[in-house]
Parts: structure tokens; sequence; C-alpha cells
């Protein structure tokens, strides 16, 4: 078992034709706390654009995830999910 760290500010980007599996990992990832940090801004985040690529599981879990955020932080999700795709066309 992998008893390493990742560095996520210099890991590779995931590209704009990620399949959806890798989308909902990172959501997983960031809403479990895998990191050792709960972010659920970064969860939404992946877990949108999982649903966006056609996950539908992910739909259930970003409305889960929402629940414990509040508007503001909603809307920071969901400029973020917005820039990633932007910046990957």
């Amino acid at each position: 078992m992998f008893q390493g760290y990742i560095d996520l500010d210099t890991a590779t980007p995931v590209e704009a034709t990620a399949i959806p599996d890798v989308l909902f990992e990172r959501g997983l990832y960031w809403a479990s706390g895998r990191s050792g940090v709960v972010n659920l801004i970064a969860a939404h985040k992946w877990f949108n654009l999982a649903a966006l690529k056609g996950r539908t599981d992910a739909i259930s879990l970003r409305r889960e995830v929402a629940e414990m955020m509040s508007d503001v932080e909603i809307a920071a999700a969901q400029r973020e999910a917005r820039a990633w795709m932007t910046a990957q066309h």
C-alpha cells in the first residue's frame, strides 16, 4: 500500500478530456479528507465537473456536500468549476 505523500500543488492537472471517474475520485479525495483536510469547495467543484462529464452518482454527492456549505462557498465552487472548464478549452 502507498505510504507516501502526493504534493497536489505540483501535480499534473487533470486534462479537459479526463474521464468522469478521475474527476469523481478528486471529489471523493477532498470530501473525505484523505489529504488530512476536508475541502468542501474543491469537492463540490470536482463532483460538479464529474456530473457534467456524465458521472450521474456525482450529482447526489455534490448535493450532499452542498448541504454542508454556505451560499458563498457554493458560488465559489461553481466559479472554480467554470474557470477550470474555461481554462481547458
